[in-house]
């Protein structure tokens, strides 16, 4: 099963009954030997048993041997995971005295699982210390040949393979997906692929456009062309020529300059403005959105355009059996040795693993900073300081379920369904008057002081988020803060991005336009 050779195209299903199912896989979420995060066993297409112990299966990465799971705390009797012929799962707790949790609740006896709950991935907990992820799988393992675009999911798999299909063309491409996935480093990843990679890549992000400068933003502007107009002004056009422009937020272009993009995709010319001729650019369009731009009115023409080529990047609740490696990647980017991974509370790995991110990426990414600092600060953090939710998860000594799956007697509790599910939906709107400082400053500390998470937050449009942002004495405009300062929070946090404008508190993509102006330098959350 570990050969490297296997790629996309191989069939990793079966048919039966005219049903195509996938294959059983098992991911390790979490091991005090934390080298082992990420490895996989893939399991039976059709009805059959893994058994789960401490001896049997062999986890493996592409091109490497298998090895057990190995941990002491795990029992040598098995936890025995049956396929059923009805292509759902069955969990069949062993006689032993090892914790075995399911989605955060303790369990003894049985307990049956539908085709569409191992979709959404199963994290089982072993001994209190190991964490597995049940899943479907439809690709086989491979090398990542992208090391930006972390994950051994099938999702991030495919999303790497289409990637690679479209870096070596000049298609546009469009990125769809929600807030906080990666979109950003896809595009990245695309360009650093591509034949341009040595040339510029510039990103712009279209919420922060105006509608009056915006033309001249993008496509430059000849000296007189509007007020203040002194000398000739380069585009972004003409600054990524040769490379690649990123246009995040596709969906909130102005609309009098989405004809003007129509044009330049179409003959690859366009008119700086106030110019009496036209300019040529030869760089490639990439962008991405997370709204359904059909709904929104957005340009038809334009839209159909940047379809050439359309990647879905996948939620981070559609790749569950992601979050291992994701968390231990940010962790040894805050900083943490490997004695400290080692000692990382696996309970607090399970909270996060069995809840459902709706801010993605960035919002894991944010917590897990946050959780770094209170640990080092001696505290013990909860998930639910960190992120909205109607109570934690249900931790493991609460109680202890019998044979039917019911604590004593009681409904069976699913913590991550019901106790701490994440809201998947945008609020519902409201006034900017119900809007206090704090809700809009918790709101864009939530999501990295990115706009587009904290609007759907709180239920704002981007412009009236603005608005408050304005009017907020503590939220600073990002042009008006000195260069020694800037200097100083790059420094202190290695240019993060998303630390430096909590920090400085003030939003993250300004920041990044001030910093770009300046000649400075900082990361991407």
């Amino acid at each position: 099963m570990n050969d490297v050779d296997n790629t996309l195209t191989t069939q990793l299903f079966s048919q039966k009954n005219g049903i195509t199912s996938a294959l059983l896989g098992l991911t390790i979420l979490w091991h005090p030997e934390t080298e082992r995060i990420g490895e996989q066993f893939i399991g039976p297409a059709e009805e059959g048993a893994i058994e789960v112990c401490r001896y049997a299966p062999l986890f493996f990465r592409p091109g490497q041997d298998g090895i057990a799971l190995g941990h002491r705390a795990i029992a040598r009797a098995p936890l025995m995971v049956r396929r059923t012929a009805d292509d759902g799962v069955e969990l069949a707790a062993p006689d032993s005295r090892m914790a075995l949790e399911v989605n955060g609740t303790l369990l003894s006896g049985t307990r049956s699982f539908t085709r569409e709950e191992v979709g959404a991935g199963v994290v089982l907990g072993l001994g209190g210390h190991v964490l597995l992820c049940l899943h479907w799988m439809t690709s086989f393992p491979r090398p990542n040949l992208f090391p930006g675009l972390l994950g051994v999911s099938s999702g991030a798999i495919a999303t790497r393979e289409l990637i690679r299909q479209v870096a070596g063309t000049d298609l546009a491409v469009l990125l769809l997906g929600e807030t906080g996935t990666g979109k950003d480093v896809a595009a990245r990843a695309i360009h650093q692929a591509s034949k341009r990679s040595a040339n510029p890549l510039v990103a712009v992000n279209m919420a922060t456009l105006s509608e009056s400068l915006a033309a001249a933003d993008l496509f430059g502007a000849a000296k007189g062309a509007y007020t203040g107009a002194q000398a000739p002004r380069q585009g972004l056009f003409a600054e990524a020529d040769g490379g690649t422009l990123f246009l995040d937020e596709l969906g909130d272009t102005p609309a009098s300059v989405q004809p003007m993009l129509l044009r330049v995709l179409e003959t690859g010319c366009y008119r700086p403005l106030g110019a009496s001729q036209d300019a040529r650019t030869t760089a490639r369009l990439i962008a991405a959105t997370d709204q359904d731009l059909d709904a929104r009115g957005f340009n038809q023409p334009l839209l159909r355009r940047m379809e050439a080529f359309v990647i879905r990047v996948p939620t981070l609740r559609e790749r569950r059996e992601d979050i291992g490696v994701l968390l231990l990647h940010m962790l040894k980017g805050c900083g943490l040795k490997a004695e400290e991974l080692a000692a990382f509370p696996p309970a607090l790995v399970s909270e996060m693993c069995n809840y459902d991110w709706p801010g993605n990426i960035r919002q894991l990414a944010n917590v897990a900073r946050r959780m770094v600092m209170a640990l080092q600060a001696g505290e013990r953090p909860l998930l639910s300081q960190y992120v909205q939710a109607p109570a934690p998860l249900r931790s493991a000594s609460a109680s202890l379920a019998a044979p039917n799956g019911q604590p004593n007697g009681q409904p069976h509790e699913q913590p991550r369904s019901a106790s701490l599910k994440a809201p998947l939906d945008t609020a519902p709107r409201r006034k900017l008057a119900e809007v206090s400082n704090d809700d809009l400053l918790g709101a864009l500390e939530e999501h990295g002081w990115q706009i587009s998470g904290a609007a759907q937050q709180l239920g704002l449009s981007r412009p009236s988020l603005y608005k408050l942002i304005e009017a907020h004495p503590a939220i600073r405009p990002a042009a008006l803060i000195p260069r020694d300062e800037l200097d100083a929070a790059l420094r202190a946090h290695g240019g993060d991005l998303a630390l430096c404008a909590s920090l400085l508190k003030t939003p993250s993509e300004a920041l990044r336009r001030h910093l770009r102006v300046l000649g400075l330098d900082a990361g991407t959350s």
